[in-house]
């Protein structure tokens, strides 16, 4: 168990040359250096204009440039917005102009839609900052080109402001209020006491999917907030996070099931060729995960194998291996900082056992949807907020989730849950992602449609289409099965593993209104 103080910034002036962070590229960065770094950004992004409670966003790989911004919106109180890098220009824009950005710092590599984001938003170009060279971008090097290397006056703890993926309406940032409190004071890694995971004590974070997604940044925070060394994946590959794993002796990491899934579809000679025995905590969320799925990999992992349930806006529960095998299917009973609870269309508190739609509550502060009161509101019983997942709480406490609400199939006035259907296709080894949802039909209001992504090497034919359905003729009920199976050649995930389900869902409803 390490001594280090609490706080990075506090650990970087007890031990500059401890190695924290690990780029994709293979160079290390010491606490010093990244110290410097983000003291650095602060006085370039104050000499921009940013006071407290300003934002600034980031359209950037994973790499020292994200961790930089996170720290030094961190100790400023600045709000730092993360863009989802895979967006086009006018998405971005309305992030950057919704939140209020003062800033933008964006890669090369995206160069094309944030030059137009930055134009469409009317963002100066005094202030628009490129890691590597875009046109109308000032080089990132010039934001803290002559800015001293020392800790800023009057430091205060930010906040990374998120944005909802917006699969209705536009996208909305997720604000919290300001704390006027030191960073150090906030303990920002005593997230991971959550999940078991102790300050330093020999501990080293991969970090394997984008630092834009919530989760993904608020573990990589949290870790190296409370004295561990992150390891940066830029894009992810199956054989590549076990490298990693392999070489770094990393021992937790955020993960999502389509990273799991893909993990197990790698040849046997490719697993046994990786040691993964330092994994103390495999902690997955963000989709559902099939029980098949996760069995397999605690077959291989171990009892590292972890899940938890909670949303941008909060959280949430965790569940434990050991507590999922004694409960197949659990996400967990609520976080000691959350509540959770579970009401009806009336908002009604349902009983233990009782199908309804989840809410939370978190202990430790409140949100509000930047600018849409209406959202903020209509989504809220009390304290209590729901992102639309449908669950059950047994006796217990423990949470089981069934589905989105709004992915619900209503065929002939029966309830049908789409995950049910594409965890029995997950299990076919022809199958490499799945989706199923309702279609119209004229009597029943909606039959059940399933899109499949087939396995390398396998050919998507009517043929494959005809044992799929056999398939599913031995693991569902007659009225869950889907009526028909289409293919496409990649699912649209974003790198988190969420599901696009209105992209594959849309176009049959095209013209027709959609009875949910």
């Amino acid at each position: 168990m390490s001594s280090l103080p609490n706080g990075f910034w506090a650990q970087a002036t007890a031990d500059p040359d401890r190695t924290v962070l690990t780029t994709p590229e293979g160079e290390r960065w010491t606490a010093g250096r990244l110290h410097a770094a983000a003291n650095q950004m602060v006085h370039g992004l104050r000499g921009a204009g940013l006071d407290k409670g300003d934002a600034f966003a980031v359209v950037l790989p994973n790499g020292v440039e994200f961790l930089t911004a996170y720290l030094a919106a961190s100790q400023a109180g600045f709000y730092l917005v993360p863009v989802n890098h895979h967006l086009v220009g006018p998405e971005i824009a309305w992030i950057v102009a919704d939140s209020g950005a003062k800033v933008l710092i964006a890669h090369e590599r995206f160069a094309e839609h944030a030059r137009a984001a930055a134009d469409e938003a009317r963002l100066p170009a005094t202030h628009r900052y490129a890691v590597g060279a875009v046109d109308t971008f000032r080089p990132y090097a010039e934001l803290a080109a002559g800015q001293p290397e020392s800790p800023p006056q009057g430091r205060t703890l930010g906040w990374v402001m998120n944005y909802t993926s917006g699969t209705t309406g536009r996208p909305r940032g997720i604000r919290r209020p300001l704390q006027n409190k030191l960073p150090e004071e906030a303990y920002l890694g005593g997230f991971l006491g959550i999940f078991g995971i102790k300050p330093a004590d020999g501990n080293v974070h991969l970090v394997c999917s984008p630092l834009y997604h919530t989760a993904v940044l608020q573990f990589a925070g949290a870790a190296l907030n409370i004295g561990h060394p992150l390891v940066l994946m830029d894009k992810w590959t199956p054989e590549g996070m076990l490298r990693a794993i392999d070489t770094h002796r990393c021992t937790h990491t955020h993960m999502v099931p389509t990273q799991f899934h893909r993990l197990l579809a790698l040849p046997q000679d490719v697993k046994d060729r990786y040691d993964v025995t330092s994994m103390r905590h495999a902690i997955h969320g963000a989709a559902p995960c099939p029980d098949h799925v996760k069995r397999a990999m605690i077959d291989w992992w171990g009892r590292c194998v972890e899940e938890y349930y909670a949303a941008s806006e909060g959280g949430g529960s965790f569940a434990t291996a050991e507590e999922w095998l004694k409960k197949p299917g659990t996400v967990g009973k609520a976080w000691p900082i959350s509540e959770l609870a579970v009401f009806d269309d009336d908002g009604t508190r349902l009983p233990a056992g009782e199908l309804g739609t989840v809410y939370m509550k978190m202990n430790t502060g409140g949100f509000a949807y930047h600018k849409d009161e209406g959202k903020t509101e209509k989504n809220r019983i009390g304290d209590f907020f729901t992102v639309g997942d449908l669950g059950i709480l047994d006796e217990e406490g423990y949470l089981f989730l069934r589905d989105r609400k709004i992915d619900m199939i209503i065929s002939g006035g029966v309830n049908i849950y789409p995950a049910e259907i594409e965890a029995a296709l997950l299990s076919h080894p022809a199958v490499a992602d799945a989706a199923a949802f309702g279609i119209p039909h004229d009597d029943w209001g909606e039959e059940v449609k399933a899109v499949v992504e087939a396995a390398e090497g396998q050919t998507p034919d009517a043929a494959l289409a005809a044992e799929l359905l056999g398939h599913c003729a031995h693991r569902l009920a007659d009225y869950k099965r889907p009526k028909s199976i289409d293919f496409v050649a990649t699912m649209p995930r974003d790198p988190n593993g969420k599901l696009y389900k209105r992209r594959l869902r849309d176009p049959y409803w095209e013209g027709r209104t959609r009875p949910v």
